[in-house]
Parts: C-alpha cells; sequence; structure tokens
C-alpha cells in the first residue's frame, strides 16, 4: 500500500505575506496591549543595516515605536484617531477613501466579492466588510488558501489599494497620530512592497 503524499511546506515568502497581513489587521483592529508590544519590539536590531528598504525601515521604526509605547497611552491614541466622539477623526472604513463619491457601492462590491468565496462578518462583529482589519484578513484568507496570484492581485487592487494607502496618510496627517503614525508608515510600505510584487508577477 503507497504511503499517502505529504502536504507540501508552505511557501516562507507566502507564509511572511500572511503574517505581515495579519498584524496589520491586529493593530488596526484594537491597540495592542503590553504582550504583543514585546513581541513586536524582540530582536530589535541596534542600527540600521546600509541599503535598508523603505519597508524594513519602516518595520524598525514600528518596532523603536513598541519599545517606548505603554497600552494605557495607546489605548487613548487610538480611540481619539479612529473612535473619537460622534465622526471618527480617522476612519479605518476604506470605501470613504476608495470611492468618495459612491461608497456604499464600493462597499457592496466587496460584500458580493467575499460572499462569492463564502466569506461574511461573524456573529457579533461590528465593523463593516471595508474595515482595513477586514480587508487585511481577506488578504491573509486569499494567501493561506494559495489563491491564484491573479485572483488575490485583482482584489488587491480593487479593494486594497484603492484605499489603504489614503487611510494611511489621513493617519499621518492627524495630529493626534503618534504610534499610529508609525503603524501608518509601516502599512503603506508593505501595501507598496506587495503593488510593486504583483506588478513583477503580472510583467512575466
Amino acid at each position: 500500500m503507497s504511503e499517502p503524499a505529504a502536504p507540501e511546506a508552505p511557501d516562507p515568502g507566502e507564509e511572511a505575506r500572511s503574517l505581515w497581513y495579519a498584524l496589520i489587521s491586529r493593530l488596526f483592529y484594537a491597540p495592542p496591549d503590553g504582550e504583543l508590544l514585546m513581541g513586536l519590539s524582540a530582536g530589535l536590531a541596534d542600527g540600521a543595516d546600509e541599503g535598508e528598504s523603505a519597508f524594513l525601515k519602516t518595520w524598525r521604526e514600528l518596532q523603536l515605536a513598541c519599545r517606548g509605547a505603554g497600552p494605557q497611552a495607546l489605548r487613548e491614541e487610538f480611540e481619539a484617531l479612529f473612535v473619537g466622539v460622534g465622526k471618527a477623526p480617522v476612519t479605518p472604513y476604506t470605501s470613504s477613501y476608495a470611492a468618495s463619491h459612491a461608497p456604499d457601492r464600493h462597499l457592496l462590491e466587496l460584500k458580493e466579492r467575499l460572499g462569492g468565496w463564502g466569506l461574511g462578518r461573524r456573529e457579533r462583529v461590528f465593523e463593516a466588510e471595508d474595515h482595513v482589519s477586514a480587508l487585511c484578513d481577506a488578504m491573509r484568507w486569499l494567501i493561506v488558501q494559495a489563491r491564484p496570484l491573479e485572483e488575490q492581485r485583482e482584489f488587491f487592487n480593487q479593494f486594497v489599494a484603492s484605499g489603504v494607502p489614503m487611510f494611511c496618510d489621513a493617519i499621518k496627517r492627524n495630529p493626534t497620530a503618534n504610534f499610529y503614525r508609525k503603524v501608518g508608515e509601516f502599512t503603506s510600505a508593505f501595501v507598496a512592497v506587495e503593488n510593486d510584487a504583483f506588478d513583477m508577477h503580472t510583467a512575466t
């Protein structure tokens, strides 16, 4: 009797992509606690490497911000930026950036795309599907499920690259942002890396 084929080991590059998306999702869903801050600042090198990429530079700066941050201060910053009193100063719902002329239509298209994959909001989850964390979770699902790169690229272009960079710019412009300015810079750099990688794949 032949042995069943062993499952293929996950591609390290794809696994890293999924973890970056998971981290961004977590940071924008709720402020980091002490344990997460400690984990993110672990392994921080003392100095920058010569020729360090823009992405790695923002990662190092985020690690430094984690080292000096306190959970209570981050909770207050998170609420001041993304919750606020009445209308949030910086909305994490990306339809308003991606399609300011028709955000409801953009959100409907997103729901239809996710529904086609059998994805949707869980019960007792109040954030809409265009929340930046939900989009990162969707990208992570596409990677983990090894969906075709063309499918990933289409979703990324329509729903991630179309709104997330402008969301990050809004964070960086807000004077309340301190720690989350670094999160925004890191997220912008990661989205740029993803965009370049998809462009390279399309060109081959």
